[in-house]
């Protein structure tokens, strides 16, 4: 257990710093494209960090041998967007709040676009709530609407794309950390760092992994329950701190682009993996996140079409994740 801790510890500070070398690369990557700031949190940091676990998900549905690895691969599916619809905005929130005066605000309120974020919202929970409904009915051509999931995520790319808020400034660019003495570094340079940083953060991911299925192991979880709890805290968390040094940074549309984009894909990609490899049916904890996560995003659609969102309210929707593990503690873990 003490080897467990151990690795459990260096995994998740190379995660933290391989993301500041991320966060760093891809504004200097998407700037260099010329990209606005949504598009480079919604898009190209939400897609980099999201290929880890889509690729777990695409290992566990497509050659797992055993129902209990493709459960696996389903559970990842469903505790993604659990985790990044309540403890990842609660980390923005709470980052804002200990960051307030550093930042030189005179309140915790969270600088972004509240009309853009409560579309995103909406546009998830439509998406959200198709994917969940699959799981509850079999029909023979089922698997074939895992295209449709494709096509919704690539529209959702074109349009982050094609609306997006300008470009970041650049007084607020960080200098390249593997060139910082170039003042304007060339694409192939934050392409470098950009790769290097996700191989970092794919390894010590899976390592970060590891160690939790370990420690459910150690509580007799089952594999399902452990994808559902413990799997997804892990393999979102390069999404958790992206955000987290983003807002220590002051840029909380990056930041919030970043958890919005990463949602879409949670949404859409593996869910189209399930459907392809499995039967997509859920069980009752499978079917609780699915509610919760529904019920997280619409907490969250209010919070923001109603504009002046104070960070202190985002605290208020890791509560969801709180009921979930109370729910699958009292019910299901029998």
């Amino acid at each position: 257990m003490l080897l467990t801790i151990t690795l459990f510890s260096l995994s998740a500070v190379a995660i933290y710093i391989a993301c500041e070398f991320f966060v760093n690369g891809i504004e200097w990557f998407g700037h260099r494209l010329k990209l606005g700031a949504t598009a480079i949190g919604s898009v190209l940091a939400a897609f980099g960090t999201a290929l880890p676990e889509s690729a777990v998900t695409f290992m566990a549905v497509a050659f797992g041998k055993t129902s209990a690895q493709k459960d696996i691969g389903i559970g990842a599916a469903m505790g993604g967007p659990l985790v990044l619809a309540t403890l990842a905005y609660a980390v923005v929130g709470a980052a804002l709040i200990f960051h307030r005066h550093k930042l030189q605000r005179i309140n915790r309120q969270v600088q972004v676009d509240h009309i853009r974020l409560s579309h995103d919202q909406a546009a998830f929970l439509g998406v959200f709530v198709v994917k969940v409904g699959l799981g509850l009915v079999a029909f023979t051509y089922k698997p074939w609407l895992g295209l449709l999931f494709l096509a919704t995520y690539a529209l959702y790319v074109w349009r982050e794309i094609q609306t997006s808020d300008t470009a970041p400034e650049e007084e607020q660019l960080e200098p390249l950390k593997f060139c910082p003495s170039v003042a304007e570094p060339s694409l192939r340079w934050a392409a470098l760092q950009v790769t290097c940083s996700l191989v970092v953060i794919s390894i010590a991911s899976h390592v970060f992994v590891g160690q939790l299925e370990a420690i459910g192991t150690a509580l007799n979880w089952s594999p399902h329950l452990v994808a559902l709890l413990l799997s997804p805290v892990a393999t979102e968390l390069p999404e958790t701190m992206n955000a987290l040094i983003w807002v220590k940074q002051g840029k909380e549309r990056l930041a919030l682009a970043n958890i919005s984009g990463a949602m879409m894909i949670q949404a859409t990609i593996p869910s189209a993996l399930g459907l392809f490899f499995t039967p997509w049916l859920f069980d009752g904890p499978l079917l609780a996140s699915g509610i919760i996560t529904a019920l997280a995003i619409v907490f969250l659609w209010q919070l923001f079409r109603r504009g002046a969102v104070d960070g202190r309210k985002l605290l208020v929707v890791s509560g969801f994740y709180g009921v979930f593990v109370l729910l699958v503690a009292c019910c299901f873990s029998r």
